[in-house]
């Protein structure tokens, strides 16, 4: 049986046919609103008249040698017009057909002189396809604009023969056979290494139900969750299932979600074991954000400043097909090298070479952020078998929550209408309405901050507005003042997506901040829903973490259904080679806070680090708190530190170093360096726990032996805090666990799982904080943590002693 290769009407002329430039100083979002005009589409539709058939489906197979290529669409509409004409004295019947390809602007039609070509390119291929199948020997192709905000209507009509077309479509179909070749053996090539994969290790305990689980799920197309501890190797156990499903074509690619880099890079070595280990070829690429790939001193996409942006379009392809046919395992750097060679954008680039491979390893905001999201998989109408191996999970909750909220300042309005003034008369109007709405929202935020039932007057106002920013941008391509405008622009029109997604899941609030800037926000509380209409474009997702904890809050965060496959794999390394001790006597608590609870926490830190000589780290729950820890650690609360010194005579000497609040790459790197120093002393580095050093870093063997975490992570009290206890009080009764319980212990799992990373670590976690006792925390410890021990000061140094003798006598045995 031939291969079936699957392309989409769309797909195939944007991608053949697209030429010219790189531009962001053109304002108007077109490509967007081609996704978004499905209300124009049906209402034009709806005005038609009888002969007028919409959204016909329309399909065409082309035999090949070694597959079958088989294109398919669904045209907007097809007219057919039947009238009587004379022929000299007869009396004939006449049927006209015409192909009606629809699309919503957001420009002025007044400037649309002709269809853009990739569009009437659209109409043309359904034109073909209707007429050969009908045996119709000429056709008309026509293309009506509709603006989306006037719902001005502008049509352009064309009439072709089926000769012309034919011509034509052939040598569409000629320039894309070259791609369809490639993908239908490398396909082949894929197929037959997945068949003699196998898992490349030997299991470990609880590895091998993973991989498993992952396996069925998606072959059912469904979702699993899964908490699993360091150590497990839930990287390989769910990458190596996806791919054997890939092999089998129960999926057709993978999309590797992560939330940091160094995850990004895990996911790149699983991949590169099974190339190595087992012979895999798969090919896959690495999406770097633009920030980082951009080949100019400063990113400005146009022609004018970039010479990658000039022309882009006429050599991507070429540049395609050259890193497609040399490389597969294209990451960052192989971007850049061959983006140079072609003199291409490396991030457009990057994301063109998506559709050629099987595995996407890149950042959430690809697949879920309104802005970010790859369009090509995930906007309206799109659908694909992928399969999503989201790592890292519990980060998704609070970074869905970002992607979907938007908010604008009442300031940013003054500030942009003194740019604009006498520029424009229209869009200063504007601008000084949505300024008056925003005063009276103002007047009426007494307190810390208001729910606002909707954004009424404001919201159309501000329509009106991106409207007239839209043609204003659209002439006026320099003048000074135009990023400040245009970064404003965007961040209204950001609003306003968001504004059509507001419903039960959204609370709309204003607030005063401390800076005395007046803001509205459009918070999306719920997320679930908004993820969901993403990986419904898929087949099936595997949300995993080490701290997915309690795994029912996490569904009804990431998916929205309790009845998802939930799998609990266990921890793999020896509990003996781990202490875990609570301290009773210290807490956190505000109502504690102050110089003798500080010492106490000081007291705990000495006693932990001079037990045994090495690397810790003491994370707070604050900045402010640290830093006053931190103040006694280095002796500038004078005699305090002593009296606590004094309490150790343990003669190891103790470091303190502490975390900059507003760390470089280069500072953080730096931070990190230390702890691959040796030494025959203790190094005690001061964090802030949920801060970039208490998770995403990999300590290993004796680079890190203990943290101490201070607290019990909970978020700091702030509206949206608020607004989220209130929201699910209402819901579901659990407000406090949701809002603040929950994501501040996941970070405490987060800090305490630095430090056992491998089967040859050992260490210490002191949790300093008596509630860690109470019944609702202890509910939520992982399984390994049954072993706790409970402590207080004056018993904790026995305690570290006698668990670094027990080590040392293990070793000796």
């Amino acid at each position: 049986m031939k291969e079936l290769v699957k392309l989409s009407v769309r797909n195939l002329v944007e991608f053949i046919m697209r030429g010219g430039d790189i531009d962001n100083r053109f304002a108007s979002f077109d490509k967007d609103a081609m996704l978004a005009g499905t209300k124009a589409h049906r209402r034009i539709q709806k005005s038609m008249k009888g002969g007028y058939r919409a959204e016909v489906p329309l399909k065409f197979e082309i035999e090949f040698e070694e597959y079958t290529l088989c294109i398919e669409g669904r045209a907007d509409g097809i007219i057919t017009e039947e009238s009587v004409i004379m022929e000299g004295d007869t009396i004939v019947n006449r049927t006209e057909v015409c192909i009606d390809e629809i699309k919503g602007v957001h420009r002025e039609l007044e400037y649309l002189t002709e269809p853009v070509v990739v569009h009437k390119a659209q109409a043309m291929v359904y034109a073909y396809i209707y007429a050969t199948q009908n045996d119709i020997p000429s056709i008309g192709v026509q293309m009506t604009y509709c603006n989306l905000e006037t719902e001005d209507v502008k049509r352009f009509k064309e009439q072709y023969g089926i000769d012309e077309l034919r011509e034509w479509f052939n040598n569409l179909i000629t320039e894309y056979k070259k791609w369809a070749d490639f993908q239908t053996e490398e396909k082949v090539k894929r197929n037959a290494s997945i068949k003699k994969v196998e898992f490349p290790f030997e299991y470990r305990p609880g590895q091998r139900d993973l991989a498993v689980s992952v396996y069925k799920v998606i072959s059912q197309k469904r979702n699993l969750f899964i908490q699993a501890p360091t150590g497990v190797g839930k990287t390989i156990s769910t990458v190596f299932p996806a791919v054997k499903a890939i092999g089998e074509e129960r999926g057709e690619k993978i999309f590797y979600l992560t939330a940091k880099t160094i995850t990004r890079t895990v996911a790149e070595e699983a991949f590169n074991i099974l190339r190595e280990k087992q012979g895999l070829y798969f090919r896959t690429v690495t999406l770097t954000a633009k920030e980082k790939v951009c080949l100019c001193d400063k990113m400005d996409c146009n022609p004018v400043n970039c010479e990658c942006a000039k022309g882009h379009y006429d050599r991507v392809n070429d540049a395609v097909y050259d890193i497609l046919t040399h490389e597969s395992v294209i990451n960052r750097e192989l971007v850049i090298s061959y983006a140079k060679k072609h003199n291409v954008c490396p991030f457009e680039f990057s994301l063109d070479i998506t559709n050629w491979v099987d595995g996407i390893i890149c950042d959430y905001n690809y697949v879920f952020d309104p802005n970010v999201k790859l369009k090509r998989y995930f906007s309206e109408g799109m659908q694909g078998e992928y399969i999503f191996l989201v790592d890292e999970a519990h980060n998704l909750v609070e970074r869905a929550r970002e992607m979907y909220s938007a908010s604008l300042y009442k300031e940013d309005f003054l500030r942009i209408s003194k740019i604009i003034d006498w520029r424009s008369r229209k869009i200063t109007k504007y601008l000084e309405s949505c300024n008056k709405n925003l005063l009276e929202l103002k007047r009426e935020c007494a307190d810390d901050y208001a729910i606002i039932p909707n954004t009424g007057t404001f919201g159309i106002n501000l329509m009106r507005l991106a409207v007239e920013f839209d043609y204003f941008l659209e002439e006026n391509k320099e003048f000074e003042g135009r990023k400040e405008v245009l970064e404003f622009y965007l961040n209204i029109k950001f609003f306003l997506t968001i504004q059509e997604l507001v419903d039960e899941n959204y609370r709309i609030y204003s607030e005063i901040g401390d800076d005395g800037r007046f803001m509205i926000k459009l918070f999306c509380v719920q997320v679930a829903d908004n993820l969901k209409k993403c990986l419904e474009k898929g087949i099936s997702t595997v949300f995993f973490s080490a701290t997915l904890l309690p795994i029912i809050y996490y569904k009804e965060m990431l998916s929205g259904n309790r009845e998802d496959y939930a799998i609990y794999a266990p921890s793999p390394f020896d509990t003996n080679k781990r202490l875990l001790a609570i301290a009773q006597d210290v807490s956190s608590k505000y109502t504690r806070r102050g110089q003798e609870e500080y010492l106490r926490i000081y007291k705990y830190i000495l006693t932990v680090a001079k037990a045994r000589a090495g690397n810790y780290i003491a994370f707070f729950p604050s900045y402010s708190m640290m830093q006053e820890v931190y103040d006694i650690a280095t002796e500038h609360t004078g005699d305090m530190a002593e009296d606590a010194a004094s309490d150790n005579d343990n003669s190891t000497d103790i470091n303190f170093v502490i975390q900059n609040n507003s760390m470089t790459e280069e500072e953080r790197e730096e931070f990190l360096g230390l702890f691959d120093e040796k030494r025959d002393d203790s190094m005690v580095a001061f964090c802030v726990l949920g801060g970039s050093f208490s998770e995403g870093i990999d300590l290993k063997n004796d680079r890190l032996v203990g943290t101490i975490i201070v607290g019990t992570g909970l978020p700091m009290i702030c509206n949206e805090r608020k607004i989220l206890s209130r929201y699910y009080d209402e819901l579901c009764g659990n407000g406090f666990e949701y809002a603040y319980r929950y994501p501040g212990f996941n970070k405490v799992m987060q800090a305490a799982g630095r430090v056992i990373r491998t089967d040859e670590d050992e260490g210490v976690i002191m949790l300093l904080d008596y509630r860690f006792m109470d019944r609702e925390y202890r509910f939520l410890f992982p399984r390994e943590w049954d072993d706790y021990k409970k402590t207080v000061i004056s018993d904790s140094r026995k305690l570290l002693s006698d668990f670094w003798d027990d080590r040392k006598n293990d070793k000796k045995d």
